[in-house]
């Protein structure tokens, strides 16, 4: 398992409100190794993979409050999802989706530095959470 930290919080106390906001995911890297298991190139304008237990439909709006490694900075992310994998995935591949960035400046910076981050592993032929 990554050293990832996901925790779901929906606003509101009805189930029916709380299907109808989209949910707020804090999710925490601590190390590069963990970055490079949830990130998702396939997304062109990058995306991230988030474990959760919680059911998604694709295009379903989601914010994340990303986290990365070495970085006291919190950064939003008002992303849509765009990839599910379903519990009892094939492979034992954890279950969650992922999160499509916006075309945005600013999350297209946030692109950059996890790129950055990364390094030349982005092109690794080391499993990832999704591919």
């Amino acid at each position: 398992m990554s050293d990832a930290t996901a925790r779901s919080t929906v606003p509101g106390t009805a189930a029916s409100a709380a299907a109808a906001r989209p949910s707020v995911i804090q999710l925490v890297f601590r190390e590069k190794g963990a970055l490079y298991a949830a990130y998702m190139p396939v997304f062109s304008d990058g995306g991230l993979f988030v474990p959760t237990t919680r059911e998604y439909r694709l295009g379903e709006d989601i914010y994340l409050l990303l986290s990365l490694p070495d970085d006291p900075q919190r950064y939003p992310v008002a992303g849509k999802v765009g990839w599910i994998t379903p519990a009892n995935a094939s492979g034992g591949r954890t279950q969650g989706v992922g999160v499509r960035f916006p075309t945005d400046e600013k999350t297209r910076l946030l692109k950059l530095k996890i790129e950055e981050i990364l390094g030349t592993s982005i092109s690794s032929a080391k499993p990832t959470q999704t591919i």
